[in-house]
This record gives structure tokens, C-alpha cells and sequence, in this order.
């Protein structure tokens, strides 16, 4: 058995897991924005890494991330923080503060941009 056949195998066995008491045409929505998460938390991760060896940097500023184009991260939506507590009853909690501290603030930016690519205009 390759590699890949196993990584399949376990990938397929983690779905099972996650989806229980989901119903199969919902559980899109939760595995997407659980591969999201774990993106923006990759991705923020990398220049959080790379700001803390910084001595000039402040790995906690937001201002560091906008200049970088990646989304800041508070500590408690952190993927980090979701996978250590996705065994509590307050897991739904955590996933509210990753949606509210990171989606909520970019969707108005995300509409006003499709919006604008359309030719829309507010006159």
C-alpha cells in the first residue's frame, strides 16, 4: 500500500469522524471552513514565525499582517487554540470567535469588491 493510498485512507476515516450526526449534503460547509481555518491559520503562523525572530517586529501587531496581505489572528481563533479544545463542549464558542474575529470584518470588503468588478456604482 503507497503513501497515498493511506493518506487517502486516513483522510477518509477523519471525514467519517467529523461528519457523525451531519448530513452528508451539509457537511461541505463545515469541512471547507475547517480547510479555511486551518489556511488562514497556516498562513498567519508563517509570518507570525517569521516576525518573532525579528527583534524590530511585533508579532502581535495587526499592521504587520495587513502590510503582508495576511489575515491577523487573535490567539483564541488560532488553530492551535480550535484543535486543543476540539474536544470541549466550547469548541462552537471558538469557532464564533475565528468567524467573527475574521470573516465578519472581510465580508462587507468582499461584497463592495464584487461589486466594483461588476461595474456597479453607488451614484
Amino acid at each position: 500500500m503507497s503513501n497515498s493510498t493511506k493518506f487517502e485512507q486516513k483522510l477518509f476515516k477523519a471525514a467519517d469522524k467529523l461528519r457523525k450526526n451531519i448530513d452528508a449534503a451539509e457537511y461541505k460547509y463545515v469541512l471547507l471552513g475547517l480547510i479555511f481555518i486551518k489556511y488562514i491559520s497556516e498562513t498567519f503562523n508563517e509570518l507570525y514565525e517569521k516576525l518573532e525572530a525579528d527583534e524590530y517586529s511585533d508579532p502581535e501587531d495587526r499592521d504587520e499582517y495587513l502590510a503582508e496581505n495576511v489575515f491577523f489572528v487573535p490567539s483564541n481563533a488560532r488553530w492551535s487554540h480550535l484543535h486543543d479544545n476540539a474536544k470541549l463542549p466550547s469548541i462552537g464558542e471558538s469557532l464564533s470567535m475565528f468567524d467573527h474575529s475574521i470573516c465578519s470584518p472581510i465580508l462587507p470588503l468582499v461584497f463592495l469588491s464584487v461589486q466594483g468588478s461588476k461595474g456597479h456604482s453607488n451614484a
